[in-house]
């Protein structure tokens, strides 16, 4: 959906307007997925300013968005329904039993497991040797609540 800030409130939501390039939408659409994915959202709306013909995401947080005919007009909204509709049925038909349904992204599982966000650099790079003599040993990792019951247990 296009939008206009400068239009007013009802008629921001742009229906007619002039038609952003094919290769415009599709970068849009690439970082889009890009960002659900990564956040793990199922269902997002995702806003972008496009300066210069780059889009920059400013606004991707919105798993519960606003999508009330009265700002987004009304073929918006029918689109929205709809997509909606279909999808919550797809992913109920979808749902196995007994089984964890739910979309976890990267960064939710990375803060989960204590992984960097951003992978470590494959190549590794030759310490001097007076440097390698000086380095402390890696720390233990601490035990966890479940471990320390263990130990207490034995």
């Amino acid at each position: 959906m296009q939008y206009e800030p400068r239009n007013p409130h009802h008629l921001r939501y742009v229906v007619d307007g002039p038609k952003p390039s094919e290769a415009l939408l599709k970068t849009i659409e690439e970082y889009t997925l890009k960002l659900n994915q990564y956040l793990g959202y199922d269902f997002n709306t995702v806003e972008f300013a496009v300066r210069n013909g780059v889009p920059i995401a400013i606004d991707f947080c919105n798993p519960a968005p606003d999508a009330g005919v009265e700002s987004v007009g009304a073929e918006n909204f029918e689109w929205v329904v709809e997509t909606a509709a279909n999808y919550a049925i797809e992913k109920a038909l979808a749902q196995e039993f007994g089984k964890d349904n739910l979309t976890w992204g990267s960064y939710v599982k990375s803060g989960a497991t204590g992984t960097p966000l951003i992978a470590k650099a494959t190549k590794t790079v030759a310490k001097p040797a007076a440097a390698a003599t000086k380095e402390k040993p890696a720390a233990k990792p601490k035990a966890t609540t479940k471990t320390a019951a263990k130990k207490s247990t034995k």
